[in-house]
């Protein structure tokens, strides 16, 4: 698992045609005939940019659309990328993780004011570190200033070329030695002692998901993945969602994911991957996750007040490609022009493949996407990502 793509490119740089898919019945035929124009305009748009395969999708209560564009992979110039495909969301995984946290909270068996040390005692020490000072809120809203473990392994810069992809892509890390190798480097702030919940400086770090998730365990005594399913899968019917643990393998149907590792002219199938958890370890499809973000949003998943908590945010300068993003208990904000409440996303990457979503406030209408191919060190991916952006952006404001 890698870190969101801005995060990605950063730590990379330092370290070394479809069709659209049937439209819902009950929709007033004008209106989705031109949605579905537009979304196939959009995902077309985004291939362009030379991505391999794109998917996207979306909803309401009137139903469903979809689109797509490119192939199911270089080896398969001929198929189509599947409507119903598999794909690693990456840190979409975060929202899963943050809402499990705010029903804890709800439930009374979780404070968001609790400390790091109070559910996690001596793991968050060392080299300055001091998870006294950090609390779940800190986690959750990336204002923790503790290092991400991808970035400080000893072995990140191996991890972004081919044979270090190879090495690794059976490999899995316990979480609590993630959390341990983080530990290795001092923080780059720690929070006001005095106002532990006020931090307002932000940087994301994969490693603040680790803790929440060994923080779920603590609090239930049963592991992050059987409470993802108890509490959001099961309850939400997402038959096509689920934790893959150790395992590799993405199920079909799906598409190849295509990375372009930095100085390879020839982009690699980075389809088999391990590794993550409550960081970004989820695999799901466009379908399951329009479900899930419209279920947050209406307030299907949470109670009034968490899904207020949820939605307090932080300037998240830097953090996407697009402007005025702020960062909340797991899901982002930006304003966009045409929408006046703005949307909620997030977004995630895992190897070859770049998932982009969005939802209104309301949960009304959500848009989901993801693009099979993932370039790093190269502008190019900056065009896919601006494409991307520009398709969620019009599927919720259209």
């Amino acid at each position: 698992m890698i870190s969101r793509r801005t995060g990605l490119a950063a730590t990379a740089a330092a370290l070394l045609a479809g069709a659209a898919g049937p439209a819902a019945a009950a929709a007033a035929p004008h209106h989705e005939s031109g949605l579905r124009n537009r979304l196939q305009s959009d995902v077309d748009a985004v291939l362009a940019t030379g991505a391999t395969g794109v998917l996207a999708e979306v909803q309401s209560a009137r139903g469903r659309t979809t689109a797509r564009a490119g192939s199911a992979g270089l080896r398969a110039p001929h198929h189509p990328v599947p409507y119903d495909a598999y794909y690693r969301i990456g840190s979409d995984t975060k929202t899963f993780t943050a809402t499990l946290a705010l029903q804890l909270a709800g439930e009374g068996r979780l404070a968001l004011t609790d400390t790091v040390e109070r559910w996690l005692p001596g793991a968050v020490r060392g080299h300055g570190n001091d998870g006294r000072r950090i609390t779940v809120a800190d986690l959750l809203r990336q204002t923790s200033g503790l290092n991400d473990y991808l970035a400080v392994s000893p072995d990140a810069a191996d991890a972004f070329t081919p044979a270090g992809y190879r090495r690794s892509r059976f490999r899995t890390t316990a979480p609590e030695d993630q959390l341990k190798a983080a530990m290795t480097r001092p923080p780059l702030w720690v929070p006001d002692a005095g106002q532990p919940t006020r931090e307002r400086r932000w940087g994301y770090s994969n490693t603040n998901y680790v803790a929440a998730g060994l923080i779920i365990e603590q609090v239930t005594g049963n592991s992050w993945a059987q409470e993802i399913h108890d509490r959001i899968i099961e309850p939400l019917g997402l038959r096509h969602t689920f934790t893959p643990g150790t395992s590799p393998y993405v199920p079909r149907p799906t598409a190849t994911a295509h990375t372009w590792f930095p100085g390879c002219a020839r982009p690699v199938d980075t389809t088999l991957a391990s590794g993550g958890g409550a960081d970004g370890s989820l695999i799901s499809t466009t379908r399951d996750h329009g479900a899930f973000l419209r279920a947050l949003m209406s307030g299907r998943l949470l109670r009034p007040a968490q899904l207020a908590a949820m939605k307090e945010t932080v300037a998240a300068e830097g953090w996407s490609a697009a402007p005025g993003v702020r960062y909340g208990l797991g899901i982002a904000w930006r304003p966009v022009t045409g929408s006046r409440g703005g949307i909620w996303f997030h977004g995630g990457t895992h190897l070859g493949i770049v998932s982009e979503s969005g939802v209104t406030p309301d949960g009304a209408l959500a848009a989901t996407s993801a693009t099979f191919t993932l370039r790093m060190g190269d502008p190019a991916q900056d065009a896919q990502d601006a494409a991307t952006l520009r398709l969620v952006n019009r599927a919720l404001t259209g």
